[in-house]
């Protein structure tokens, strides 16, 4: 989206993903959080996703429409595990377009799930659009 295309009230945009077992470890490297449930399988092969990874379904989505974010709040509600579908949905709250002649400000809210339907991830966050 370009910053000219300016997201509505009570849109709704969504991402999805699956996070790999390497990606877990690379954002461990990264992150230097190197819990053992992050870099060690479970007894389903599984590893725990970090809750920050997880968060970056959110701001993938504020990226596509480049929000300079203020604030994020995130709440990690349940593990999400490598090799799951997460799906996310980002609803635009509130846009001001009336902040200044250069920019809109904007709040979102955020839901996560996972493929059982269950949330995994809830938050609110708010920026502006440079025009």
């Amino acid at each position: 989206m370009a910053t000219t295309d300016i997201p509505r009230e009570g849109e709704v945009l969504t991402h999805a993903r699956t996070f790999t077992a390497e990606e877990v470890r690379a954002f461990a490297d990264l992150s230097d959080d190197r819990g053992e449930h992050h870099v060690e399988s479970d007894d389903d092969g599984r590893l725990v996703v970090h809750g920050l990874l997880t968060a970056t379904l959110p701001t993938k989505i504020g990226g596509d429409l480049d929000v300079l974010a203020r604030s994020m709040t995130f709440e990690f509600r349940r593990p999400v595990y490598t090799g799951e579908r997460i799906a996310c949905e980002v609803t635009i709250e509130r846009v001001d377009e009336s902040a200044s002649a250069d920019r809109v400000d904007l709040d979102a809210s955020v839901v996560c799930r996972n493929e059982a339907g269950d949330r995994v991830l809830t938050g609110t966050f708010d920026g502006v659009i440079f025009r």
